[in-house]
């Protein structure tokens, strides 16, 4: 195992009830290889056992978020290397997108290949003024390995996609917000507040709709509408039994703030 390896690549810090995820390869701009990629997987595992985490930042150390896949540890892959270490990026992003927890990407610097891949495996991003966004596969002779030729079309539908995806054009964050990739553009500054923020009012939040909600939007998405529908449905019926639905709707009748029960999200029907 190489000195790297050896080290905390991928950094988890817990803050109460915010869990802050931070890439740690500062001088290859966080480029991503085994090493990370295993790790962000281990990080999403603790993360999803913790029912005093509510809500995950995602971040990259130094000058940028995540300036791709490490080409150096790459180059020389055979075809079969080059499908394990695809399968392991695409491993590791799914368990990100599976956390129960609400996920916020920020964005500073680049996010290109799999760095906007991993950005996308998030729910939620908030871009710094000056980031830039892209797939710049091509331009290497490949495709994307970590799921960005199935999430990217998805998020900004396939016209847009594709016109990134083939022509390999980086975009810069106001772009990305007409797209659709990102939710927010705030200075370079106030990105970190920016992220703060938004955990804070997910805070005020039940976690077992939080949760809910993903699971609805993330597995409607592979059905057909009416599939999803039903789908819905269940899932609505479920929120019922949970007592997070009971505090909601009685908070809004008596004209107060709801004060849910916190460590819910396997209660009245497992939310994950």
């Amino acid at each position: 195992m190489s000195q790297e390896e050896m080290r905390d690549v991928v950094e988890l810090s817990v803050d109460g009830p915010v869990a802050t995820v931070t890439l740690q390869r500062e001088k290859q701009l966080n480029a991503l290889n085994r090493a990370v990629l295993t790790k962000i997987s281990e990080v999403a595992a603790a993360v999803a056992e913790r029912s005093d985490v509510r809500v995950v930042l995602l971040r990259g150390a130094g000058r940028a978020f995540a300036a791709g896949a490490d080409i150096a540890q790459m180059r020389d892959f055979s075809a079969a290397d080059a499908e394990a270490f695809s399968r392991l990026g695409q491993a590791a992003f799914a368990a990100l997108e599976a956390l129960p927890q609400p996920t916020i990407a920020l964005v500073h610097g680049y996010a290109l290949g799999g760095g906007l891949e991993l950005a996308m495996a998030c729910d939620i991003r908030i871009a710094a003024e000056g980031a830039k966004f892209g797939q710049p596969e091509v331009t290497l002779g490949v495709v994307p390995g970590f799921g960005g030729s199935q999430r990217l079309p998805r998020l900004i539908g396939q016209g847009n996609a594709l016109y990134l995806l083939l022509t390999g054009e980086m975009v810069d964050a106001a772009e990305a917000m007409r797209l659709g990739l990102v939710s927010k553009v705030v200075p370079q500054d106030e990105l970190e507040t920016a992220g703060r923020q938004l955990a804070e009012r997910l805070l005020t939040l039940g976690p077992y709709a939080l949760a809910g909600v993903k699971r609805t939007v993330y597995e409607g998405a592979e059905l057909d509408l009416h599939s999803g529908l039903r789908m819905e449905a269940g899932r609505f019926g479920l929120c019922f039994a949970h007592p997070e639905q009971t505090e909601g709707m009685t908070a809004f009748l008596e004209r107060r703030k709801p004060d849910f029960p916190q460590a819910s999200l396997d209660e009245g029907g497992a939310a994950r």
